[in-house]
């Protein structure tokens, strides 16, 4: 069954045309990779998916219900969690507190948001920082407790924006598997990254956007074999995989 469904997504903004005609699905249970260049409108799809934007066509299912232009906090409340490319947590406020702050979202009262709060914080490993104020965590701290605020949603479809970037590889690879254990406890991911290890890693299938439209979809064997695919990205990204 397909967890998210898009059928010809379009948006344009005045005389910009940001996306047209993006159709696709998400099968429950998988991890989709979602990529493309700077400027191919990964993150305004991310945007309408999540109810920050509305669409200027198409339609948005998720378990075949119409969410199309529903408000953030409802398609949250429906199941449809998401972290931030820019990561801004409560500073001031501890780890555990930063998460309770989401997991209010499910669990009215303070204790039972505090309980599952802590349930969330031991599950992505930062246990140890569970007291810190959130400025004080380095970048694969902050990342961790950006995936951490997401998951305390209970979403049954998380949107992953780069969760991976400004982390070198040794910092990459268990997030990579905490990942991979989210999936095999049922979590369906849309993955947003450009480190193509990773994606090629952690991905079902791939879909690749190039100037706003669908440029192809797939196994990652098939889509890092098309030479569409690496004229228009994988001939630079390949590189990063690498670095």
């Amino acid at each position: 069954m397909s967890m998210l469904r898009l059928e010809g997504m379009g948006k344009h903004f005045a005389g910009l045309q940001a996306l047209r005609d993006v159709s696709f699905e998400v099968p429950e249970g998988t991890i989709a990779g979602l990529i493309g260049p700077n400027g191919a409108g990964k993150t305004t799809l991310f945007n309408i998916i999540a109810g920050a934007y509305h669409p200027s066509s198409g339609r948005v299912l998720l378990l075949d219900a119409d969410i199309t232009g529903l408000a953030p906090h409802k398609i949250a409340a429906l199941g449809i969690g998401r972290t931030f490319q820019l990561m801004k947590p409560f500073g001031s406020m501890s780890v555990l507190e930063n998460v309770a702050v989401a997991a209010f979202h499910r669990h009215r009262s303070r204790p039972d948001a505090l309980d599952a709060a802590r349930v969330v914080v031991d599950r992505v490993d930062i246990g140890r920082w569970v007291d810190h104020k959130a400025d004080s965590l380095p970048t694969a701290g902050r990342k961790r407790l950006e995936l951490a605020r997401a998951l305390a949603l209970e979403p049954k479809l998380l949107l992953l924006d780069e969760v991976l970037a400004g982390l070198v590889p040794a910092e990459r690879a268990p997030v990579i598997e905490l990942l991979k254990r989210l999936r095999d406890d049922g979590l369906t991911m849309l993955l947003v990254e450009h480190v193509m290890a990773a994606v090629m890693a952690l991905s079902d299938q791939i879909h690749v956007l190039h100037h706003g439209e669908l440029l192809a979809s797939g196994s990652p064997k098939t889509v890092t074999s098309d030479p569409k695919v690496i004229e228009a990205y994988l001939g630079e990204e390949m590189l990063i995989a690498d670095s």
